[in-house]
């Protein structure tokens, strides 16, 4: 399922409310999941699952015209209660499904690739927006930081894998394994965000 995901340092649970950010490509708002009121919980997650939700690039571009059981738009109610907290995109994992989890900027990448895009350009208007004003009225990438308390998750710090044998043999195995592993990112990208056919692509240019 698209746009939920988990924290790389702490596990704990989020949604992803817009996976990258204009003009700062290495960050994502999300927003937690674990202390939410039940009702405000079981309306975002029922949001998420919906079609609609699925099929956007963005969730944010969903919440901005969906509205809680209490008639408050949800994108403005997680802006206005501090709710949309922006990470490092490398500290969040995708996770479409319990025995998978992708890292968010690795995700980016390979979509970005896909679209032969740059991460820069992989902008919030990518995905369905079917009422920009509502997105720019609740436009939290100006107060994010404002908005991030001590519940805020903190990225982990990842280190730089260091391969320590260099013969031949272990850069073949070591090839081998990226290989593998790149393969099962473009598969779980295209299941996230199936690539536009060429003929449907031309069509649109």
């Amino acid at each position: 399922m698209k746009h939920v995901g988990k924290m790389k340092n702490n596990g704990a649970k989020c949604v992803i409310a817009y996976r990258t950010l204009p003009g700062d490509a290495y960050s994502a708002l999300v927003i937690g999941t674990s202390n939410l009121g039940e009702s405000y919980h079981d309306a975002l997650m029922s949001t998420v699952q919906d079609d609609r939700a699925q099929q956007a690039n963005e969730l944010a571009d969903v919440l901005a015209v969906r509205k809680f059981p209490d008639g408050s738009n949800m994108l403005e109610w997680f802006h206005k209660n501090g709710l949309l907290r922006k990470v490092p995109t490398s500290g969040v994992l995708v996770t479409p499904s319990n025995t998978v989890s992708v890292p968010l900027d690795e995700l980016n990448q390979i979509i970005a690739t896909q679209k032969n895009l740059s991460l820069d350009e992989l902008a919030l208007t990518d995905g369905i927006n079917p009422n920009p004003k509502s997105v720019k009225k609740a436009d939290p990438t100006k107060t994010t930081s404002e908005s991030v308390n001590e519940e805020a998750v903190a990225p982990a710090v990842v280190a730089e894998e260091i391969v320590e044998d260099t013969s031949p043999a272990a850069m073949r195995s070591k090839a081998d394994k990226l290989f593998k592993e790149a393969q099962l990112l473009r598969k779980q990208a295209d299941q996230l965000d199936p690539p536009k056919s060429k003929k449907k692509a031309s069509i649109e240019a």
